[in-house]
């Protein structure tokens, strides 16, 4: 059986790396991802990167991790969402696992120099 997985999404790359060090340092869990999401027509509105930091652990550690991130993340810039999956099937973790950052690295995306 999987560990449960929890999910902070809120705006803004320091605001993630602020909300995964809180999260870390309260419980015993794992940051297993650190997603970003750039809306489609983002270039033509003024809209800040959504993040979300993922971990896993306990269904108690997560709770706290969780907890103690979006506090610190609602500190920085705010946060949009959380989750806690108790259970996750296999499939959600394969999806909890994926991660965009780094993707668009210099050089990896054509025109993105």
């Amino acid at each position: 059986m999987n560990e449960a997985v929890g999910i902070i999404e809120m705006f803004g790359f320091v605001t993630a790396i602020t909300a995964a060090d809180a999260a870390a340092k309260a419980a015993d869990v794992k940051i297993i991802a650190i997603d970003s999401n750039k809306p489609a027509n983002a270039d033509s509105v003024e809209v800040p990167l959504i993040m979300a930091v993922k971990m896993t652990g306990s269904v108690s550690a997560v709770k706290a991790a969780v907890e103690a991130g979006a506090k610190a993340a609602e500190n920085v810039s705010g946060v949009i969402n959380t989750h806690i999956i108790a259970r996750p099937t296999d499939d959600s973790m394969k999806m909890a696992k994926r991660v965009s950052v780094g993707r668009d690295r210099v050089g990896h995306i054509k025109n993105n120099a």
